[in-house]
């Protein structure tokens, strides 16, 4: 058997028209109703809305999560189980569902909450910059105030997140092929998101965490785990922490893992961990059809 990780994608991989070819599933019906019921309105409509609704952060999250935890559901049916799972900030609660940390319900409900302190969040801004000097970056970091390193995603791609005065101040100081603003509301990832952690934190106290089946890398820390009580420690940092998805990566070829399969839309980790992982063969599952062939 091929040592397989099961790798989720966050914020950034929406599209509009996403998971149109699990509206008329029954077995995603009955998801997508009991996501109603918690959100008080439609992942599919939203989905398919053409202002692009499903790019609001409010929106966002629980649509990825309840498309991907489909895609989750349709893998197991097929007798299909992975080795280790990890998810890309918001996906990193995919991947405990993945893992039956907790179940759909309770998951959702949790980003739900998420994605309401992350809408309302309005201090601060994030840039993603892309071929870069690492140590210049670092140095500049170290010396400059209310600015971190959110996604370090890997050698040549990371987020910067923190007060807009310190982003830019990075921005002008490291040289770099792209920087780009991201058309965010705040400073995700960073200490400044520490008011909207502290309110989470009394929604994820609520939820009851299992023992994983399988190890589980988390963002603040890429070390498998399965204990539970470790597992919402590590998510009740996510907020405030640095999504660590290099190291991430790099555990995942110590673990010996030999293929990567992306579950949810686009094929934005498959990309990131190609340059971190050259040896590793990777997939991508975002539709009923390439389910059929991952399970060929």
């Amino acid at each position: 058997m091929t040592k397989t990780a099961w790798v989720f994608p966050g914020q950034g991989s929406q599209a509009i028209g996403m998971g149109a070819d699990l509206f008329d599933l029954p077995a995603a019906q009955q998801r997508f109703e009991q996501a109603a019921d918690i959100l008080g309105w439609s992942v599919p409509e939203i989905c398919q809305s053409e202002d692009d609704k499903v790019s609001k952060t409010l929106y966002t999250q629980p649509c990825l999560y309840t498309i991907e935890s489909i895609l989750v559901d349709l893998l197991r049916e097929k007798g299909l189980q992975p080795s280790l799972v990890a998810g890309h900030s918001l996906g990193e609660y995919v991947a405990l569902y993945a893992a039956q940390v907790f179940e759909f319900e309770s998951g959702l409900r949790l980003v739900k909450r998420r994605a309401a302190l992350m809408d309302s969040a309005s201090e601060g801004m994030m840039a993603a910059l892309l071929g870069f000097d690492r140590a210049q970056l670092e140095a500049a970091i170290a010396q400059t105030p209310d600015v971190v390193l959110a996604n370090d995603n890997n050698e040549g791609q990371v987020v910067i997140s923190g007060t807009p005065s310190a982003v830019e101040s990075i921005m002008s100081r490291v040289k770099c092929k792209r920087a780009i603003k991201l058309n965010v509301s705040g400073a995700f990832h960073s200490p400044l998101m520490a008011e909207a952690a502290a309110e989470f934190r009394t929604v994820l106290d609520s939820v009851a965490f299992q023992t994983a089946q399988v190890p589980v890398l988390s963002n603040v820390d890429p070390t498998p785990a399965t204990d539970a009580a470790v597992l919402k420690d590590r998510l009740d940092r996510q907020m405030t922490g640095s999504v660590r998805w290099r190291e991430i990566s790099l555990q995942l070829s110590q673990a010996g893992i030999e293929r990567v399969v992306e579950v949810g839309p686009g094929k934005v980790l498959t990309g990131i961990i190609k340059r971190t992982c050259p040896d590793v063969a990777l997939e991508n599952v975002g539709a009923i059809a390439d389910i059929e062939r991952v399970a060929a």
